[in-house]
This record gives structure tokens, sequence and C-alpha cells, in this order.
């Protein structure tokens, strides 16, 4: 039975592109900044970015640590969203490692959140608090159904944070599903903002990595933040050569993921027993609920393995797909033909 594993665009598997360049990988020691493939990667990615510099991550969770830590001292605050990534899937390593706060606010359907939440978050001058330093957004949003964040409502977040002298972080790891979806180019959303990381390992495919961009100081001090992460990882060039390929050729096939995300939530809005709001479908993440009470939650994950397909359980009766590299329009429709008979089969 071949396997179907739409658990995330983490399962993604490198390209024979990416082997190729892994191997012939020209390599150095990064920690003293001669990884040439390394260096190559981190000039590239900030170009795109519109950014000075950039830095190599083993991971978009270190990426965003690295970030935080880099804008914030102990004791200082970020504003973010409640259903943020970095507030609910990073181990609370801002918390634990930075001593640094977060200060939660709702995140709307569409991931953003509002301003005047945002400036309502932002503290005064008061030894009782927490000094703000930091707010820090998520495009596209994981949680809220891979919702792509707008230029404009970039804008207006930058425009508040300098207002109140404040940085703006973006946790960018699927930003390019972003521009693939509102057909803008990258920097549209980065010229916004302090500090960007991007994922690698995600819809682009590469095996590991994620990029951190900013400012030259900033990055200086990010590369020590990095090292104390444990992140200086040597002959990093194995890693980064995948990542060059993944910038060059994986973007623009995005679209597909997204053709594929809309099928797969255009065939889940017909079987009985579930619902999904399609108007929330932009990207490749399709979250969807359990509205039958004749089959326990977790039986409906076990149910879809059996016939070979893997997906993630992320509430008490809700799910998620996403669609990447390595899944086609067949198994869409396997999928849909799985789980339309699992539903339909109820006692």
């Amino acid at each position: 039975m071949s396997l179907i594993d739409l658990r995330s665009d983490t399962v993604t598997l490198p390209t024979d592109e990416m082997r190729t360049a892994i191997y012939n990988a020209e390599l150095g020691d990064d920690v003293f900044a001669e990884d040439p493939t390394t260096n190559q990667l981190q000039t590239m990615a900030a170009e795109l970015m519109d950014k000075e510099a950039g830095l190599l991550v083993s991971s978009g969770t270190q990426g965003n640590l690295v970030c935080t830590l880099t804008h914030c001292k102990r004791g200082e605050e970020v504003i973010l969203g409640d259903k943020s990534h970095m507030f609910l899937n990073e181990a609370g390593g801002m918390s634990v490692i930075g001593g640094i706060h977060p200060h939660t606010i709702p995140n709307q359907p569409d991931g953003t959140m509002r301003l005047e939440d945002i400036e309502a978050a932002i503290r005064g001058d008061n030894e009782h608090w927490a000094r703000t330093r930091l707010i820090c957004l998520e495009n596209t949003h994981n949680r809220c159904s891979g919702a792509a964040l707008t230029p404009d409502y970039f804008t207006s977040v930058a425009s508040l944070a300098r207002q109140h002298k404040l940085s703006v972080h973006c946790d960018g790891a699927r930003i390019f599903n972003a521009v693939v979806a509102l057909g803008v180019d990258v920097k549209e959303f980065t010229k916004h903002v302090d500090s960007v990381t991007f994922c690698l390992s995600k819809g682009l495919s590469a095996p590991i990595g994620s990029v951190v961009c900013g400012s030259q100081k900033f990055i200086a001090e990010a590369r020590r933040n990095r090292k104390i992460l444990g992140g200086g990882m040597r002959q990093c060039g194995i890693i980064a050569a995948a990542g060059i390929t993944a910038i060059e050729v994986m973007i623009e096939r995005l679209q597909e993921d997204h053709d594929n995300a809309r099928r797969l939530a255009e065939g889940i809005e017909k079987i009985p027993g579930v619902s999904i709001d399609l108007k929330r479908i932009q990207t490749n993440i399709v979250y969807f609920d359990l509205t039958a009470d004749r089959i326990k939650p977790d039986a409906l994950v076990e149910q879809l393995e059996k016939r070979g397909i893997k997906f993630l359980r992320t509430g008490p009766k809700r799910y998620r797909m996403v669609t990447h590299y390595g899944i086609s329009r067949d198994d869409i429709d396997t999928t849909l033909k799985a789980l339309n008979e699992v539903m339909a089969n109820l006692k």
C-alpha cells in the first residue's frame, strides 16, 4: 500500500536536483564564515528578502528564537497572536531560554491581530510592567487555515510599531505560499519588518534548515545567539546547497499545492459528517471538523491510516491536512474516496 502523508509539508523529500547539489557542494567551516555554499545561500536569501544579510539556522523554531533573543533582553515583552506557532508550538523557548514574556492577543480567523488590540497591548513606562519591544506576525498563518496576510496589513502593523518605537518580526515559515497565493513579490512583506525567517524544509522541500534575514548589525548579533543555542553547524554547505535549489526551483510550483488543497477542501465539503469553511482555504493547509457523533475523533484518523492516509487531529473534533511536493491530484482523489467510505459506513 502506498502512503499518502498529509500530516505536514515538513515530510517532503529532497528532489533529485537537491541530492546532486548536496553531493557536489563546496564546503568549509561556517563557524569561521568559510563555507562558500552557505555564504552563497545567505547572500541569495538576503537579496531575495531585500535585507542586508542572512543567516542559516537549523530550523524555523531556532530562527524565531534567535530573532526574539536578538530583539529583546530578559524581562522584556513580545506581542504575538494566541494561535501563533511561536506561542503554541516552539516549546516556550522565548521564556525558557530568553526570559522574554509573551503577551498574546487574539488572532482573527484571517490570521491577523486587530490593530486596536495590538496598540492596547503595548505597555507604557511603568516599573511594574515588562517593556514591550517586539511585535511578531506569522505568514502564512498555520492555525488560521494557512491564511495569507496581505502587504497592506504588514504596512499597518509596521506603521503602528514605528509610532511606538517597536520592532517587527515575521515568522515567514511559509511566506512563499503567501507570495504565490496573493501574486506579490516577497519584498512587499519584508520591507515592513526588521527581521524575517523562512523555512527551506516545508513547501520548498529541502531536507533541513531555515534562513534569518535582517540588517548587518542584527545578523551579527543573531549569529552570536545562534552560537549560544548550539547552532554553529560547521560544514553546513550540504544543507545550504539544497536550500539554494529550493529557492531557485521550488517557489513557483507551490501553486500546485494550493490547487490540490482547494480540490481536497471542495471534496470534503460534499462528505456528510464533516464540515469545512471553504472561504478559509487560500494556500496548502486544510482544516476541517467532525460533525458526526457515530465515530470517535481518534478513530477517524485510525481508519484513514489503515487505508494508507496520514493526517493530524488538532482539536477535540478538528483535523488538518497539508498538501505538498509529492502529493498528486490522484492522491487527493484517493483521500477523498477513503474519507467518504469511512463516513458512509458509520453505523
